[in-house]
């Protein structure tokens, strides 16, 4: 791959010679402006203003446009006398999570190649502390005429460098968020997770621009003389009137989609209806209570159960002990008569 720069990396008193690659390359398809009438190309033509005539490339410079409209012309001899100690230089100024560098600020990509054997060793020791510590390096570096920021980190056994927005290049989201006060369901988070588990994973490897490839197809038919037949496109952009019904009917797509793939978890994604996490802790909050009353109700009618056996047995036992009480009584008067009844022998002398 062509090196687009050559400088060094500053990693505190120690200096890595390296080259900077480009790590992405763009494979969309450009087209050219025609006349339509006639097919001859449209260009662009850099003409002067002043003078109405067309200006060769090593006459044209740079100007400043000041707020009143005025051109303040800037040289190259200008930008060359001001200081850019990163001219040449990836000056890396500190270590940080990589969670820390918000995504947004995200530029280019470039990889960083060791320029020369000499470069193998402290290339190699950089790497593998970055390795090592899990973090990313924050650097400064120009191109193109500018001063920038980068991130570096480790891809494979390559230091890769991202170009990164200066902070205040990111706009604040202002006013972006829906206006609208909105209030999202249980069973619709439940459903939007059910979908999202479906969905599962994907092999990055594995899509494609499936429009550079109609187009494609598009340029070959014509090329050949081939009529392309037209295809549907997936209606989309419509208002969804049902929220639950669309994600009910997501879910079900993403599945007959799936088929044998599997889930994240490596199961096969079921789809199963989920009770709303609030509406479920409802019901078991409000049943508690009525659990707590039926058992209270069966412990007071035990309770009385058991009472009134005790009574009946104490009074069942009462009965019994009156009845001895008479039995005895009876006896004893019975004995008594018979006692008097029996005459008494006489002694004799």
């Amino acid at each position: 791959m062509r090196s687009i720069w050559n400088g060094a990396i500053s990693f505190g008193l120690v200096s890595i010679p390296i080259k900077l690659v480009n790590a992405t390359e763009n494979h969309s398809i450009s087209f050219r402006q025609i006349h339509t009438t006639d097919g001859g190309r449209v260009r662009y033509r850099k003409v002067c203003e002043l003078e109405g005539e067309e200006i060769p490339t090593h006459e044209i410079g740079k100007g400043y446009e000041d707020a009143d409209g005025s051109i303040i012309p800037i040289t190259d001899a200008d930008l060359a006398a001001l200081p850019l100690p990163t001219a040449k230089t990836i000056e890396i100024v500190a270590f940080v999570p990589a969670a820390s560098i918000d995504p947004l600020q995200m530029d280019a990509a470039y990889y960083l190649s060791a320029n020369g054997v000499p470069a193998a060793k402290p290339y190699t020791l950089l790497r593998e502390a970055l390795k090592r510590s899990e973090k990313v390096a924050v650097a400064k570096y120009a191109l193109r005429g500018r001063e920038r920021l980068g991130m570096l980190r480790v891809v494979d056994d390559v230091i890769a460098m991202h170009g990164l927005l200066w902070p205040d290049e990111i706009r604040a989201p202002d006013s972006v968020a829906p206006d609208t006060k909105v209030t999202v369901r249980e069973a619709e988070l439940d459903l939007a997770d059910a979908l999202m588990d479906t969905l599962g994973e994907v092999d990055m490897d594995s899509l494609h621009d499936d429009y550079r490839e109609a187009v494609e197809a598009l340029i070959a038919s014509k090329v050949s003389g081939e009529e392309l037949a037209p295809q549907a496109t997936p209606a989309g952009g419509g208002k969804v009137i049902d929220l639950m019904a669309a994600l009910e009917n997501s879910v079900r797509a993403a599945k007959e989609a799936r088929g044998g793939e599997t889930s994240r978890s490596g199961e096969h994604a079921e789809v199963t209806s989920l009770p709303a996490r609030k509406a479920h802790r409802a019901r078991k909050s409000a049943a508690a209570p009525k659990q707590t009353g039926a058992k209270k109700s069966t412990s007071t009618a035990k309770k009385t159960m058991a009472k009134k056996a005790t009574t009946s047995t104490s009074k069942a036992t009462s009965k019994t002990a009156s009845a001895t009480k008479s039995t005895q009584k009876a006896t004893q008067k019975s004995t008594a008569a018979k006692k008097t009844a029996t005459p008494r022998k006489r002694t004799s002398a």
